[in-house]
């Protein structure tokens, strides 16, 4: 989903050039479900009806969390036979770690101007 360039990142994966509101991916790991649901997937693909049995959270909420974690690029689906298996997106969670470094990297070299602008006067 293209957005100005205004408060967004190039996810650097196989659609380069495409970016991405990375307000969209914050909003979708603040979920605490979501976030379990993350880490899971990271360990390795997995069902709707997978997860809903090895979570207390129905099958039907499990395929909403996983819509949204899609539709923002955290993760992927393939469809395996009957089933639809969802796995983690290595290249979106690589791009979010990149737009937070760039942003704490931005923090530091401020920081660090008014250290030195500091010392100066003393």
């Amino acid at each position: 989903m293209p957005h100005s360039k205004t408060g967004t990142f190039d996810d650097g994966g196989s659609d380069a050039g495409t970016v991405t509101d990375p307000t969209r991916v914050f909003a979708a790991l603040a979920d605490d479900t979501r976030w379990q649901l993350l880490q899971r997937l990271a360990r390795s693909p997995a069902s709707a009806s997978g997860l809903a049995g090895e979570c207390t959270v129905s099958r039907q909420a499990i395929a909403k969390h996983l819509s949204i974690l899609e539709d923002c690029g955290l993760v992927t689906s393939e469809r395996v036979g009957r089933e639809l298996r969802f796995s983690a997106a290595g290249s979106r969670l690589s791009a979010v770690g990149r737009a937070l470094e760039a942003v704490g990297s931005g923090w530091d070299r401020r920081l660090d101007a008014i250290k030195k602008a500091a010392e100066r006067s003393v």
